[in-house]
């Protein structure tokens, strides 16, 4: 792994570094966000809004349009949001990345998913590092804020950048702050979650905070990128470790007739030593299913083998065929005959509640494993009108979520509750359909019981 100090700053070097550093205080730097989605759009507002004038860059040409016509693209984020980015002059989308010189600050929200073999898949990150190193000019900050494996700022993306003639910590800046958006969190916004930061050397690092701090309530800096990649993985590992736990106990509770969420609700009243987490059909999100995976890939490197986090995301995976199990046999007992045939409401398709986010959600692994044991699925989902293409489900790319009114639910058999969006008629899904399995918890959350009701 690289030394935590980068090659010996000039008098230029510390010069540029001045000007920057000014240029962050009195809000005259320019931001390039590259990456318009689920993180680089808050962070962009989030700029705007302390100041700063930014340039946001994406590939998709039409995406780029509908943000300088002040569409947010985000469910939970509202279009006046970014009517007021667009219309204060300090925000422009751009899919033309030769005008990366013009910031003064570059910042990655670029996709880090697995491969097919489940290996980190750094194409996005890598293709981005090389467009920036064609205009790389002294004097810029990069940040990477992309999830990654520990080691990936200074072995990956510095050696790409200095492939240019640059070099980090003489002629330009590097640092490494993870995103920790979470789409839906009205309590936790962009502006309102610290911010760990690691810098390729000091002046790296004083940078990088000037900019956070001006954004965030609070930095944290740590003592190398590598420290913080590993902090964003903790942190997702740590949750993905506990799903696990949580999912394998409610197969053990069922088994013993116990309902697990009643379990939680009272061993979350203790005041120390419990933090609750919640079962599913599966995890979701872009960060939980695949950041454990980040880590496991690089500890091979070390001939370390992390048997806890593999064995976690075993239990995790296995979550949606132990849901379509459970579907299948309540479906047996309902109508004789399990999933062949059976026309399944699926409700709820993305990844959480109350988000337009249809990443790794379970509930698009749940549709293919019904439709390949011979049922047949529609969904409901008020936040995604359709599937969009995804690597793991092509095949469903287009499907229309169908409403949820006497019609639709007349042809079903079973309805099965993926996402527990708010707003949903779950008492009428009760009422009409012989059966409805629950992976969420909904219907007993709003008051809703009965014999053809069952959790799994």
């Amino acid at each position: 792994m690289p030394s935590s100090v980068s090659q010996s700053p000039s008098a230029d070097a510390g010069r540029s570094a001045q000007a920057l550093l000014a240029a962050i205080e009195n809000r005259s730097a320019r931001v390039g966000v590259i990456g318009l989605g689920y993180v680089g759009i808050p962070l962009a507002l989030a700029s705007v809004e302390c100041g700063f004038p930014v340039l946001g860059f994406d590939i998709n040409a039409t995406r780029v349009d509908r943000l300088n016509g002040g569409e947010s693209l985000i469910a939970h984020i509202p279009d006046t949001r970014m009517r007021e980015a667009v219309a204060s002059g300090r925000f422009e989308a751009t899919a033309d990345f030769s005008r990366m010189g013009e910031a003064d600050i570059v910042i990655i929200c670029v996709p880090t998913p697995l491969t097919r073999q489940r290996e980190p898949d750094l194409s996005f990150v890598e293709a981005t590092a090389r467009s920036i190193g064609r205009t790389l000019r002294p004097g810029q900050l990069v940040v990477l804020e992309s999830t990654t494996w520990p080691g990936t700022t200074r072995e990956v993306v510095r050696p790409v950048l200095e492939a240019s003639g640059f070099a980090s910590g003489r002629d330009f800046f590097l640092a490494y702050s993870p995103e920790r958006e979470d789409p839906g969190n009205d309590t936790f916004s962009t502006r309102a979650i610290p911010r760990v930061i690691g810098g390729d050397g000091e002046a790296a690092l004083t940078l990088a905070q000037a900019f956070y701090g001006a954004l965030v309530v609070k930095t944290v800096t740590v003592s190398s990128p590598e420290a913080a990649e590993a902090v964003k993985l903790t942190e997702n590992i740590f949750r993905a470790v506990n799903i696990a736990l949580v999912n394998e106990l409610k197969t053990v509770y069922a088994a013993m007739g116990i309902d697990v969420w009643e379990v939680i609700d009272a061993a979350k009243t203790k005041p120390f030593g419990f933090m609750p987490f919640y079962p599913g059909p599966g995890l979701g999100g872009h960060c939980i299913p695949i950041d454990p995976f980040y880590l496991t890939w690089k500890a091979r490197e070390f001939d370390i083998v992390t048997r806890f986090i593999e064995l976690a995301g075993e239990i995790n995976t296995a979550m949606p065929h132990r849901v379509v199990d459970a579907l299948a046999a309540a479906l047996d007992r309902v109508r004789g005959r399990g999933l062949n045939g059976a026309r399944i409401l699926v409700l709820g398709v993305a990844y959480k509640k109350n988000v337009d986010d249809t990443r790794e959600s379970p509930a698009l692994k749940l549709i293919d494993l019904i439709e390949a044991r011979g049922g047949h699925c529609d969904y409901h989902d008020p936040f995604i009108p359709a599937l969009p293409r995804t690597r793991a489900h092509p095949r469903l790319e287009g499907r229309r979520s169908v409403a949820l009114d006497e019609a639709t639910l007349s042809a079903c058999d079973a309805a099965l509750i993926a996402t527990d969006h708010d707003g949903v008629d779950y008492a009428l899904v009760a009422r009409r359909l012989p059966l409805v399995v629950d992976t969420r918890n909904a219907l007993a959350r709003a008051g809703i019981a009965g014999e053809n009701v069952v959790k799994a």
